[in-house]
């Protein structure tokens, strides 16, 4: 079976691409392999000046790799764009950073000398998913490249051309060959890759089903692994916010990507003397949004990305306004090509129903009413997931003090969660562990080695 490349917002197939046979991959394997020990052998300086070549190449094509992004994963063209920018931030923040985030540390002990080192481990697999088919990778590969690491792509299989622009990227830039490779094989290829001595360490972004599987054998390996999973992030609303912008900054939050991300605010937890006045302004904020071509600039609402996916998306809908959640606008297809959803807003919902329980990757904004605090707060706790969540008050301080009762890896105060290369991120629970960006990010695929000299 062939990778296809499905335009979203047609349906159409763009093309199709062949699976690697397993001699390629062992080939490959031995390239990236010996391609190892050279490029650990350079500098920060000069990994650092790839990467800033690297960044060059995003932008001098962004409009390219945008329209590459929105013709296989259906994104609207400038957050694709938007993408692109932050894949040239990332590869800078890198260049700049990483040599100060793995100094050499020295430790008061009773040798005469004692440091902590550190070293890469050797060739990475990185699996990654569609939603961010560029940023994803750069937020993977530019720490664990500028440790010295080597990388090879593991892409979805939607996205084919994104994972070979990829690549070709990195050569534009001057890598040393091999350095950075896309794999162009299947996920029980990538099984076997990770199984595979000349394969150090692998990362995931994915499914919580998909991390589960990547950790059991790289645990049967004894490999290190990161997974950056699903989530069900909270979006909890105080009665001081203002909410005529928490409202705007909510269905931006919902919508972005059309709700295909991690990240994306999910519940939206409110307290019982605003909700309905959050409700009736985000229906009506919802109701000016038009859908359209997603290259076209007044189109707010872009297709998902496949209709596999829409379709599961509509029987969580379904299943839990069969429990009681109440339909307040959408909640069902539009058009005839293309798979693209409107919309929904579901009311009412509660712990035990699909809306609350299950990640719902896509446009729909589930309302939680609550008559306390207390009461958000415990709510928004009772999940299976903890990757990120965000508070809206109008006292920052007392916004603060909540923060830290989220159990999550991160939370925002009166801002849209995010990631940023200065800041750590991943989960906890079902919601995957290790972090990636920051210092942290670039520490998760090292030798932290001491050193003891008398």
């Amino acid at each position: 079976m062939p990778m296809q490349s499905i335009n979203p917002a047609t349906g159409q197939i763009t093309q199709s691409f062949s699976i690697w046979q397993a001699d390629q991959i062992s080939s490959a394997l031995n390239q990236v392999e010996s391609a190892q020990a050279v490029w650990a052998a350079l500098g920060y300086e000069q990994r650092g000046q790839f990467f800033r070549q690297l960044a060059q190449v995003f932008r001098q094509n962004s409009e390219s790799y945008a329209y590459l992004i929105t013709e296989e994963m259906g994104k609207l063209l400038r957050e694709a764009r938007a993408e692109i920018e932050k894949c040239a931030i990332g590869c800078e923040h890198y260049a700049d950073h990483a040599a100060s985030y793995l100094r050499d540390e020295v430790i008061a002990s009773d040798a005469s000398r004692s440091i902590v080192v550190y070293q890469p481990l050797g060739t990475i697999l990185c699996i990654m998913p569609w939603n961010f088919p560029f940023w994803q990778l750069i937020r993977a590969a530019a720490p664990a490249m500028m440790a010295g690491n080597t990388v090879i792509l593991k892409h979805a299989s939607n996205v084919p051309q994104c994972a070979l622009a990829l690549e070709e990227a990195f050569q534009q830039a001057g890598f040393p060959t091999h350095t950075f490779r896309t794999f162009m094989i299947s996920a029980a290829q990538a099984e076997q890759v990770i199984a595979d001595r000349r394969i150090a360490a692998v990362t995931l972004t994915g499914s919580s089903a998909a991390g589960r599987k990547v950790a059991a054998i790289a645990g049967q390996h004894l490999k290190k692994c990161v997974l950056e999973l699903g989530g069900s992030d909270p979006f909890i609303v105080l009665d001081d916010a203002d909410i005529e912008w928490t409202v705007q900054q909510a269905l931006i939050a919902r919508l972005q990507n059309m709700g295909q991300s991690c990240i994306a605010a999910k519940r939206f937890i409110l307290q019982e003397a605003i909700a309905d006045m959050f409700v009736e302004r985000l229906q009506a904020l919802i109701n000016q949004l038009r859908s359209g071509d997603p290259r076209d600039a007044a189109t707010t609402i872009a297709p998902m990305a496949r209709m596999d996916l829409r379709a599961e998306l509509q029987a969580q809908v379904e299943r839990s306004l069969a429990l009681g959640a109440k339909l307040i606008t959408g909640g069902f297809s539009i058009g005839e090509q293309g798979a693209y959803y409107a919309p929904t807003i579901l009311d009412h919902v509660q712990p035990g129903m699909p809306a609350f329980d299950e990640e719902l990757f896509g446009p729909v904004l589930a309302i939680v009413r609550v008559s306390s605090v207390e009461e958000a707060v415990q709510l928004a706790n009772l999940t299976q997931f903890g990757l990120g969540g965000s508070l809206w008050t109008g006292d920052p301080a007392r916004g603060e003090a909540l923060a830290r009762q989220i159990h999550a890896g991160c939370t925002f105060v009166n801002g849209i969660v995010k990631s940023d290369p200065r800041l750590p991120f991943g989960g906890i629970k079902e919601s995957g562990y290790g972090r990636e960006l920051s210092y942290h990010g670039i520490r998760e695929f090292v030798n932290i080695k001491t050193i003891w000299i008398r």
